[in-house]
């Protein structure tokens, strides 16, 4: 049992990354800050913004999207150290693994494929709402029992509807697998274009929205109040709901927080970066701070528009330039939410199998499936399969409210094991070159895991319960299957390991 919290040492990640077992090196800094940007903007300001305004925060939503964007710099500040020292794929299991042990590597990794997956089929619902709202348009309808997904989440409960599934965003969930598969290049290249068409169509939102907004709607400003804090569904200060979910501004800063997740993807692609020591970073801190700025001065717009309780729960900001008397405009911004939420699925997809990917090379699931990388395409086509098939089953079957608030406690869960690393890591090895340095530590990274808690605290507690069933879940994958056929577990033993994955791999010049 005692190889179960086992270290990998850093000198082996970076000897690791000498080896032939590689992806390819195709990401610039702007590419990488494009990736991040498609990842972060999309379904959380498309979508995720209506709703929260509507039920949760009010205009005070700005307050809670800054105080989101704060928890996030702190981590970000975090995963750039790591990543910098690590350029190795697999995020913040990789980190885990090399300051906390296999057990925990095991648990962050299981839980980053379940932000990945489910934030992913949060997504493809908030693209099948525009997209759908599109072909409306032009008069066309699908039949009602493909438009949703097959269960209703309402005040905690789940309720089957008269659909049978969410056919667009089933469709789509397999499309971008299929890009997904075909190569980082071509991935990153359709990511940009998205980027562009949703940057613009956020500038006009800002540009256009702007001489529209009506100071009387931002009183009441806080009509929830400030907090909204509960543990474990104990409710701790601020109003709840009807369902006795925490409402506030810092209750709607937990349930947008989704509206961030993406920039943390931008580490994952360390591997496949030009320059990992010093574009990741770049990449991870400059998407950040570009979507925090755009993020609050949307919101901005958005709820001086429109009364808050008037606000579209499936499409805030398309539907208030309706209610403004500005048709085309909303035509034009569902369009682009279109192209918008389609980057953020696909790099929130292009993520989840190079997580599965590290842990198949470290043994701990079967490396013949999820480490197969594809001779022609240098890509993990068949864990970005498993993935994708997995994500159209959720996408399909379940809403997007009760997905969203998966997705948030399984990232801030993340966040907060990272800033414990950095911690850990500047103890264990102080003297470890690093390229990019956290700053004010322990300052910043002790502030990253209390903001990170809090807001944690502040989701419904059915959210905690399914966190811990999907953890348990992995723990008896890992004591079942991992413990026993991790290759450092085995060459702790004594044992000759022959079965790692190695791939002989031309890299392209550049």
């Amino acid at each position: 049992m005692k190889h179960i919290f086992a270290k990998k040492q850093l000198k082996t990640l970076l000897a690791e990354m000498q080896d032939d077992n590689r992806l390819r090196r195709a990401l610039g800094p702007v590419t990488l800050t494009s990736l991040g940007v498609g990842a972060i903007i999309g379904a959380g300001i498309f979508v995720a913004t209506g709703a929260a305004a509507k039920g949760v925060a009010g205009p005070a939503l700005m307050v809670s999207y800054a105080l989101a964007g704060i928890t996030c710099i702190f981590a970000a500040l975090c995963y750039a150290e790591f990543a910098s020292m690590a350029p190795v794929a697999g995020s913040a299991y990789t980190y885990a693994y090399t300051t906390m042990g296999e057990v925990f590597a095991w648990i962050i990794g299981w839980d980053l494929v379940l932000e990945y997956a489910v934030g992913s089929a949060t997504v493809a619902n908030g693209w099948s709402g525009y997209f759908q709202s599109v072909l409306a348009k032009f008069g066309v309808a699908l039949p009602e029992y493909l438009q949703k997904a097959h269960y209703v989440y309402d005040n905690g409960h789940f309720t089957a509807t008269s659909s049978w599934l969410n056919l667009p965003a089933i469709l789509v969930v397999i499309a971008v697998t299929l890009i997904l598969v075909k190569g980082i290049r071509e991935s990153a290249r359709f990511n940009a274009a998205m980027v562009f068409i949703k940057v613009a169509a956020v500038l006009f939102v800002i540009m256009v929205g702007a001489f529209f907004i009506h100071p009387a709607n931002y009183t009441p400003f806080a009509p929830y109040g400030w907090s909204g804090l509960s543990f474990f569904g104990l409710h701790v200060a601020g109003q709840t709901n009807a369902g006795g979910d925490p409402v506030g501004m810092i209750a709607g800063a937990a349930i947008i927080f989704f509206a961030y997740i993406g920039f943390d993807s931008v580490s994952t692609h360390a591997e496949e970066a030009v320059n990992p020591r010093r574009d990741i970073p770049i990449g991870i801190i400059a998407s950040l701070l570009i979507c925090t700025v755009l993020y609050i001065a949307v919101v901005a717009v958005l709820t001086g528009m429109v009364p808050y309780a008037q606000l579209s729960k499936d499409a805030g900001v398309a539907d208030a330039f309706r209610q403004a008397g500005l048709p085309w405009a909303e035509f034009v911004i569902a369009a682009a939410g279109v192209a918008g939420i389609t980057s953020v699925l696909l790099v929130m997809m292009l993520s989840g199998p190079r997580v599965f990917l590290a842990m198949a090379r470290d043994g701990l699931i079967p490396s013949k499936f999820f480490a197969d990388v594809h001779p022609v395409f240098r890509t993990p086509w068949k864990s970005t399969m498993a993935i994708g098939l997995f994500v159209s089953v959720l996408a399909g079957l379940l809403p997007i409210d009760a997905l969203l608030h998966l997705t948030n406690i399984g990232t801030l869960f993340a966040f907060t094991i990272v800033c414990g690393a950095v911690l850990i890591m500047r103890k264990l090895d102080p003297h470890a070159e690093r390229p990019f340095r956290c700053p004010m530590v322990p300052a910043v990274p002790v502030l990253g895991i209390a903001a990170c808690l809090l807001l944690m605290g502040s989701l419904p507690a059915a959210n905690w319960w399914r966190l811990i069933v999907w953890l348990a879940l992995g723990l008896v994958i890992y004591f079942s299957y991992g413990r026993k056929n991790s290759f450092l577990g085995r060459e702790l033993r004594g044992e000759k390991i022959a079965d790692r994955p190695v791939i002989h791999v031309q890299e392209p010049a550049h």
